[in-house]
């Protein structure tokens, strides 16, 4: 099992919702995880372009560009190819999943959402890293 309290462990969320932010940052930060957050996307990728991360939260609906839009630019480039991108977003529609899933995401999980599933979700998807496509 890995060590969640090593300082390896770095997460970014991005969200606009600045309530979700400070509750899911509090919550990783509970199970010994380093946290940042980010309300735009544009934000959040000059944020990934300085920093190393272990695991991106991304939300679908943003206020600059969509998480669709995030998705993309961060697969476009190969800096991020072993990034794992977990989606948690209030679109629970079977197109988005699908869509979100085929961009690259590694995972999806729908707001609201219960705070162990998250938690779990973020353990297992740091324990495995990313699923890439030829092991599909």
């Amino acid at each position: 099992m890995p060590d969640f309290t090593s300082s390896a462990n770095r997460i970014l969320l991005i969200d606009d919702d600045s309530g979700l932010r400070t509750l899911v940052i509090t919550m990783l930060t509970r199970i010994g995880l380093q946290a940042w957050s980010a309300e735009t996307g544009i934000e959040g990728l000059e944020i990934l372009k300085s920093e190393d991360f272990n695991l991106l939260i991304l939300d679908l609906m943003l206020p600059d560009m969509d998480g669709f839009q995030v998705l993309e630019k961060l697969r476009a480039n190969t800096r991020w190819d072993d990034l794992p991108v977990l989606i948690l977003s209030a679109r629970a529609d079977t197109e988005a999943i699908t869509r979100a899933l085929a961009l690259g995401a590694d995972g999806y999980l729908t707001k609201p959402y219960l705070t162990n599933s998250l938690t779990d979700r973020v353990k297992t998807m740091l324990t495995q890293g990313r699923k890439k496509p030829d092991q599909a």
